[in-house]
Parts: structure tokens; C-alpha cells; sequence
């Protein structure tokens, strides 16, 4: 199985992984799955640290490392992923999940994400139901 992670499920299975619920933590950590996350997601990070939307705690650097150093694949933006998102139909209008649709839909991967605005996209994006914070 290939997995990509949406910004919110990367930060979730990095720094608060309870939030999962088991069968897609199960599924992130498979021997079995190859986990992806996409530059766009630490830049995404980066802009909402930057704005004050997001504790410090939470800065790119540490957040690239930690996934690097969990086994995850960084997955660089390409020119077809950019390409990509002028085919998406409307559905959704923030770029940065628009482009992780089109990465996850040229790489492929199942995109995990809590973004039921995102589903309608393919049925590579898998919707996911966080758990309650404890």
C-alpha cells in the first residue's frame, strides 16, 4: 500500500498519533505501506507557524525531520503536480490540498485525509475520522 499524508494527518501521526483511529494507525505503520509526505505540507506548516496559526512547536524543520526520521518519504512538488491541479475540478479551493490531490493521484497514493470536501476529488483519498482529543 502507498500512503500520502494530508498536513493535518502528518501533524497528527507525528505529535498527537491517539487522534488516528487504529485501523489507519495500523495502516501508517504496516511494513507493508510506503508513507509519503509532501513538501507542500511543511510549507503549508511553515506559513501557519508564521501567521500564529500553529505553535511554534510545530516548525517545519522539526516536523520534515520527525517524519523523515519515523521512515515516511518526502515527496518533492514536481511540475506535473502543479500541472495537475488546472485539471481539478473545483471541489475544493485551498491550494495545498488541491496540489496533494494531484500528487496523490500521479504518484498514486491513497490520500488520508479529515477533508470530506476532498473526497468527491477520486477515490484515491481515503476520508478519515479523527478521534476525539483525550
Amino acid at each position: 500500500m502507498v500512503l500520502l499524508l494530508d498536513t493535518h494527518v502528518l501533524l497528527w501521526t507525528l505529535g498527537a498519533p491517539e487522534r488516528l483511529p487504529p485501523d489507519v494507525a495500523a495502516q501508517i505503520e504496516s511494513s507493508q505501506t510506503t508513507v509519503y509526505f509532501s513538501a507542500a505540507s511543511i510549507w503549508e506548516i511553515a506559513i501557519k507557524v508564521a501567521l500564529g496559526k500553529l505553535e511554534p512547536r510545530h516548525s517545519p524543520e522539526i516536523i520534515a525531520r520527525a517524519a523523515k526520521d519515523t521512515g515516511f518519504v518526502e515527496l518533492p512538488i514536481m511540475a506535473d503536480h502543479g500541472a495537475k491541479v488546472a485539471h481539478l475540478p473545483p471541489h475544493h479551493r485551498d491550494p495545498f490540498d488541491r496540489l496533494l490531490v494531484a500528487q496523490a493521484l500521479l504518484t498514486p497514493a491513497q490520500l488520508l485525509t479529515a477533508d470530506a470536501a476532498l473526497v468527491p476529488y477520486s477515490e484515491m483519498v481515503q476520508l478519515i475520522q479523527p478521534r476525539a482529543r483525550l
